[in-house]
């Protein structure tokens, strides 16, 4: 699981990624947290602005009609020494691969961190669990991660 995980990081594009496995009395517990350097672009090749307020913006909230359906919050946060970021988080339908209509349902968490001193590239930092009963606690968990991001 692990190995494929990797490979799907990497076949995305992603930079980094960190992954956990573990199995507590017989309930695997999963998550990754993957960090990608995307171009601020859009379909047309046009330069979108970088700014966390814009990014947030454009980014989609998702209001759930009932009990267990998606759902989305967009925001900002600060990151320490880094500064501000767009962030979404919720409970979403991932699809399974590019061009594949299948999704799971995930616990995401993602932060869009304009990359200094460039005028059209942000870092992705994507956690995401399929562990659904431990949303709240897993978006802490990748807040905390995503905090100790750092340009070096």
């Amino acid at each position: 699981m692990l190995r494929r995980m990797a490979k799907d990081a990497y076949d995305s594009g992603a930079v980094y990624m960190g992954c956990m496995a573990e199995n507590f009395g017989g309930v695997p517990l999963s998550a990754t947290v993957t960090v990608s350097v995307l171009g601020a672009k859009n379909k047309q090749g046009v330069a979108l602005s970088t700014d966390p307020r814009a990014i947030a913006e454009s980014l989609r909230t998702i209001t759930p009609r009932r009990d267990g359906d998606a759902w989305r919050t967009v925001t900002t946060v600060d990151i320490p020494e880094v500064g501000p970021a767009a962030r979404t988080f919720g409970v979403e339908d991932v699809p399974v691969a590019q061009g594949d209509t299948r999704t799971l349902r995930m616990v995401l968490t993602q932060t869009y961190i304009p990359v200094p001193g460039t005028a059209g590239q942000v870092v992705l930092v994507s956690g995401a669990s399929p562990v659904l009963d431990l949303a709240e606690a897993f978006h802490d968990v990748f807040d905390a991660v995503t905090g100790t991001f750092r340009f070096v």
